[in-house]
């Protein structure tokens, strides 16, 4: 069974449990709700059906992202997953917002709840159960990479605390005889609204395109360097996500001047076996740098440039760098930070600073970005 069919079987099953809990603690509030006369647990018992809906579109999510690439979508489908995620957050804010609109009603219109033992220990039960499916959903989620069902876990933790907020609303009612449900399902309210809010940020952030994870970055570069000892090094990796653990990138690498292109060839075609089988990363391209690697004029010329580049805080790298000595020309790519303010001014300045080192030479820099560790 291929890693992407049994992720799948994982997502489905864990959602099916969700989806079955949550039904049953739906029905059970809604009764407990209605005959007790608490607008609180009334809510509650429909923020548990909205859970189910949220553990059925992930079920959809993972069987869409699972459909094979086409011609309309040659990079497959796996973004369907933040898809669904993102449906879910706003499924959590919806719940909020309702929930506080009807909390805020009752604080005006109050009415007086008639809790008895049985309904107590069944919202103990239900506080209980939502703790333990939260847990049990979130780390399954970040075991298979599902953001789906990390926002699930998330929201169902979310759900314990507000259950427990009836709880302690009950308690106290039955104590003093005074009902603070309306207040605290406002302040549960809000409680999932930001919630909400920072899931909807995080799938966005995801949908958008984030930085790859520095372990992830480090390790194929190693991969990379390790095919052969001649390969000075690996720069410029850019993956692209388009799905949990699906990527589709490039790399650079330095190799020395002398090598032929038929080398090139072979070396690049391994790389990229090489990252695929350890790393289930498509590398599509393979870029190559020329370096004077045996020349110790150019190492000792290299060196004293670098020197120059620590004056700059946001200069944070210097690679593919070539001498031409005949046509005195250096090339190199300078990897600047985005947080400098003005790059290009930085790259300038940096420019005319080897330039008055190396008055009889001319410099092609490269503005690079920092796209990964």
């Amino acid at each position: 069974m291929s890693k992407e069919l049994s992720r799948e079987k994982v997502i489905v099953r864990t959602s099916v449990v969700g989806i079955i809990t949550n039904i049953f603690l739906s029905v059970t509030k809604a009764v407990v709700g209605f005959f007790s006369n608490s607008i609180a647990i009334i809510l509650d018992s429909l923020n548990n059906l909205s859970d189910a809906l949220s553990s059925i579109i992930t079920v959809i999510g993972a069987k869409l992202a699972l459909k094979p690439a086409d011609k309309k979508h040659p990079f497959g489908h796996g973004r369907s997953e933040y898809l669904s995620a993102l449906i879910i957050s706003v499924i959590i804010l919806y719940a909020g917002t309702t929930s506080f609109i009807e909390s805020v009603k009752k604080i005006i219109t109050p009415k007086t709840p008639d809790y008895n033992y049985v309904s107590l220990a069944l919202i103990i039960v239900a506080v209980f159960v939502k703790i333990f499916l939260g847990l049990y959903v979130k780390r399954t989620g970040k075991k298979v990479n599902s953001t789906s069902l990390v926002a699930s876990g998330q929201d169902a933790l979310m759900d314990s605390i507000v259950s427990a907020s009836t709880l302690v609303a009950a308690v106290i009612f039955i104590i003093t005889g005074k009902s603070f449900e309306a207040y605290i399902g406002v302040l549960i309210s809000c409680l999932i609204i930001k919630s909400g809010i920072e899931l909807v940020l995080e799938t966005v952030s995801q949908i958008l395109g984030e930085r790859i994870e520095s372990s992830l970055s480090k390790e194929i570069k190693k991969t990379v360097t390790s095919i052969d000892p001649e390969i000075c090094g690996a720069y410029d990796l850019i993956l692209n996500n388009y799905g949990p653990n699906t990527y589709w990138g490039s790399v650079h690498i330095e190799v020395p001047g002398s090598w032929d292109a038929v080398k090139i060839d072979g070396i690049t075609r391994k790389i990229q076996n090489e990252v695929f089988n350890n790393h289930n990363v498509v590398l599509t391209a393979v870029g190559v740098y020329s370096v004077n690697s045996k020349n110790s004029q150019v190492a000792k010329m290299r060196e004293e440039i670098e020197t120059i580049s620590k004056k700059y805080p946001d200069i944070l790298q210097l690679h593919g760098f070539y001498v031409d000595n005949e046509a005195k020309l250096v090339r190199m790519d300078v990897v600047v930070a985005f947080e400098c303010k003005n790059r290009h001014e930085c790259l300038q300045n940096f420019q005319q600073d080897i330039s008055a080192l190396y008055p009889d030479y001319q410099f092609g820099l490269q503005l690079d970005n920092d796209m990964s560790d």
